[in-house]
């Protein structure tokens, strides 16, 4: 087994290190162009998300006139400490983007690790930005395919692997090759950790963790950049991430056939209601239900089968006297019955006061989860709900797509609207125009001679 992963991870710095702007397609830029905006947009929308202002405080209070931005703050941090701010802010909602074969959220790890990055060093052009940000992406929805258990094992890909691809991307932005490429690596590695059980306990610390791989692949690349050394055989050691973490579960082709030509960037989702998204499908059959004029008074039971995987993460019983946020967006039972009362899912959605709504604990209460055995175990699309109504019909529904896969993508103009919701939920007050310049920095990123500067200035406040 150490055998066939022997290099690996020398050999896959190296291949990162000779993925240059020219190498990205037009189609892959305008994919990262649409991330920048989701993910921007999420940022601003998370203006007031629970646990948000006491971390942003408790940052503040620690650190004055760093050489980094907190965007939801006029306060300037160490970089890792912006990273980490900014990461929490951009999964706060859960509405951030998604790679779903690979289970992990990206751009709220990559963003903010570059963002901080760039600041720091100043006068980062937008090709030199887009191009660490296509291998960041690239490299964490890789080792998600790679990880084939990753989430099984009870990690959290995002935090985990975003750790890791991000420091290599970070490090493209610091110029760092060869053996300080990776120490960036083994120096993110050593730091890296991130359980799925904050995901399972639906608590606030599950929002924390992109900001936490955020700050370490940071931290790690600077260090790097500082001459400190990191782990040699991060991958394949005998305690490197595919052993130790990983158990030797490993799909070496999925990390390295194709890389730098054939891009998983472009298989990437956008998310179109702000929870988790092994519940997505699940709302569009409610939705779906809702538009054939079924009520929530008519239905007497609901059966939901997932595949093993969403099961785990979605599928335990909800208990509406929680209050919980985290919980309600880690709930198929819920978001089903919201989808199926309101029509729709929005932010009013989670609201704390929407959460134990009668009406839907009433469906909630009458709703059971299943791990359906028709469905494979890791599969994160497929759903099904059998519905039986007071008068004793039977209705099932099936669908393995889902809104915002590359199956059933967002358009830009869907985005755009997501983007100017956002704002409206982060900045109620707000101009009609609110947040344009940085529609049009963005769409014109490539001719940027100062990218940090530039993204810090058209944030909208």
């Amino acid at each position: 087994m150490a055998e066939q992963y022997a290099g690996l991870s020398r050999e896959l710095c190296a291949s990162a290190a000779r993925i240059g702007y020219a190498d990205l397609p037009g189609e892959v830029t305008d994919r990262l162009k649409l991330f920048l905006i989701d993910t921007f947009g999420v940022i601003r929308g998370a203006s007031d998300a629970p646990g948000l202002h006491a971390l942003n405080r408790r940052l503040s209070g620690w650190e004055r006139g760093g050489s980094a931005s907190m965007l939801l703050a006029d306060h300037r941090l160490s970089p890792p400490s912006a990273a980490l701010a900014n990461g929490a802010a951009a999964h706060a909602l859960d509405f951030d983007d998604q790679h779903d074969p690979a289970r992990v959220h990206t751009n709220c790890v990559m963003l903010p690790a570059l963002l901080a990055t760039a600041e720091d060093i100043g006068a980062v052009d937008g090709e030199r930005f887009l191009a660490a940000l296509a291998v960041g992406a690239e490299l964490h929805a890789r080792l998600g395919l790679a990880c084939t258990n990753s989430l099984g094992w009870g990690w959290h890909p995002t935090m985990v692997l975003g750790s890791l691809a991000g420091s290599i991307a970070a490090g493209r932005l610091l110029g760092l090759a060869g053996e300080a490429m990776e120490n960036a690596l083994g120096m993110a590695f050593h730091q890296a950790s991130g359980s799925a059980q904050s995901m399972r306990d639906g608590v606030l610390s599950k929002r924390l963790g992109a900001g936490f791989a955020a700050r370490a692949a940071v931290l790690g690349a600077f260090l790097a950049a500082d001459g400190l050394t990191g782990t040699r055989r991060t991958l394949e050691g005998s305690a490197g991430l595919i052993s130790l973490y990983e158990r030797d579960t490993f799909d070496l082709a999925q990390l390295m056939d194709g890389l730098g030509t054939q891009w998983r960037i472009l298989d990437y989702s956008l998310k179109p209601w702000p929870c988790c998204r092994a519940t997505h499908t699940v709302i569009g059959l409610g939705l779906q239900l809702r538009a054939e004029g079924v009520r929530p008074e008519q239905i007497d039971a609901v059966e939901i089968g997932l595949g093993e995987y969403n099961w785990i993460a979605v599928g335990a019983p909800y208990q509406p006297e929680r209050k919980e946020v985290v919980h309600a967006q880690f709930s198929a039972n819920y978001t089903f019955a919201r989808a199926l009362c309101d029509g729709r899912i929005d932010f009013d959605s989670f609201l704390p006061a929407a959460l134990d709504a009668p009406a839907v604990a009433a469906i909630t209460s009458r709703c059971t989860c299943i791990a359906d055995a028709r469905i494979a175990p890791p599969a994160i699309h497929p759903a099904h709900v059998r519905v039986t109504l007071k008068n004793g019909e039977v209705r099932e529904l099936y669908s393995a797509t889902m809104k915002g896969s590359p199956a059933a993508p967002m358009m830009r103009d869907e985005v755009t609207e997501k983007y100017r919701a956002c704002l409206r939920n982060g900045l109620p007050a707000s101009r009609p125009d609110a947040g344009d310049s940085m529609l049009a920095v963005i769409d014109r990123l490539e001719q940027s001679r100062d990218t940090g500067r530039d993204l810090i200035n058209a944030f909208p406040r």
